[in-house]
């Protein structure tokens, strides 16, 4: 039995039921493709229910103010994405006319698709040949044929597309790809794999030589830097002070609120003799709340520490960006997830 046929078997008895499964219409695969990237299924399905449920159409999602994709996006991170899934309808709807499209020279088009989502949505929506390689499947296809050519230097990228394109089988792409992306997730798991109820325990490289724990074989990424926060909740009766970042850094157009980076770590006292914190809240006294909090980026580390402020402090220099708005309001504003896991903790009333 080929190695196609072997996953789709599986895949037939032990697939996942997901609601994007039941479905080609192009524009809710799009959506459960971009929303599980990089993110687990149970953590996606809620996202991907409010999307649906929100913006039942590519045209409504095109119309959609900016606000009300980041607000339903909060928590996912990678704030890009959700950006570039605004411009991929906007462009539907212009180069399209409307009509989400289903093949792969088509879709690649779209800002912030891939290959890889590309080829799902094509073969998904319209049994399209494409085959699929995302992170499951590179483990997949590294442990069972013992590839260890690093899976994101170029060489890797290219050895791993030919082979899955070789194995993809020609009258069920679609079934296939979802079985083998299945497999990643279900049996071939990082860490701790299902192998006595692997199908192809007998045949599996990996296996046979030791190297589950070893491959795939991935090129560490650069160093991350450190950056630190520090927030500033201001009340004025029940009002609170908010900022909307700027663009060309992480998180832009989101709010948070008022903040100060340093380039080192620093106390409350030495934050409240910081010229910056002088130049905008006087001689004030930041009255630290709880433990810094550490979030990871891709390449940094925020180091984020708030501070509970006087009520009702006249601020000496409002930037630009400030801005005062009811309590009640918050949970209309789109924030990134660091503000948003700081208010949901309720360490602050809203």
């Amino acid at each position: 039995m080929s190695f196609s046929a072997k996953l789709i078997g599986w895949y037939l008895d032990h697939g996942r039921e997901l609601p994007w499964r039941q479905t080609q219409d192009p524009y809710v695969i799009w959506l459960s493709e971009i929303i599980l990237q990089q993110t687990r299924v149970e953590q996606g399905m809620p996202y991907f229910q409010s999307f649906v449920t929100t913006l039942p159409t590519i045209e409504d999602f095109a119309k959609a103010e900016e606000d009300v994709i980041l607000r339903l996006w909060q928590g996912l991170g990678y704030y890009s994405r959700a950006r570039n899934m605004h411009k991929a309808a906007k462009m539907v709807m212009s180069a399209f006319e409307g009509s989400f499209p289903t093949r792969y020279e088509d879709v690649i088009q779209l800002p912030g698709v891939g290959p890889y989502t590309a080829s799902a949505i094509s073969s998904f929506s319209s049994n399209e040949a494409r085959a699929v390689v995302d992170g499951n499947v590179y483990r997949v296809l590294a442990r069972v044929f013992g590839i260890d050519t690093d899976t994101n230097s170029s060489a890797g990228k290219k050895i791993f597309q030919q082979l899955a394109d070789e194995l993809i089988d020609q009258k069920e792409p679609g079934l296939y790809n979802q079985a083998i992306m299945d497999f990643g997730a279900l049996i071939c798991k990082p860490k701790q794999p299902l192998c006595p109820t692997c199908i192809f325990e007998d045949t599996c490289v990996a296996k046979a030589t030791n190297q589950i724990d070893t491959l795939p074989k991935k090129i560490k990424s650069r160093k991350s830097r450190n950056r630190y926060f520090h927030y500033f909740i201001l009340r004025k009766g029940n009002e609170i002070m908010l900022s909307k970042r700027a663009e060309g850094d992480i998180w832009a157009n989101l709010h948070e609120f008022p903040l100060i980076e340093t380039d080192e770590p620093a106390d409350a006292e030495q934050i409240r003799l910081h010229p910056s914190f002088v130049a905008h809240f006087g001689d004030a006294h930041p009255q630290p709340i709880s433990t810094p909090i550490k979030q990871v980026l891709s390449h940094q580390n925020i180091f984020a520490q708030f501070y509970q402020m006087p009520e009702n402090l006249e601020v000496r220099s409002k930037k630009s960006s400030w801005f005062y708005t009811f309590s009640e309001n918050l949970d209309t504003l789109a924030m990134h997830k660091l503000i948003f896991s700081f208010l949901s903790r309720d360490h602050i009333a809203k």
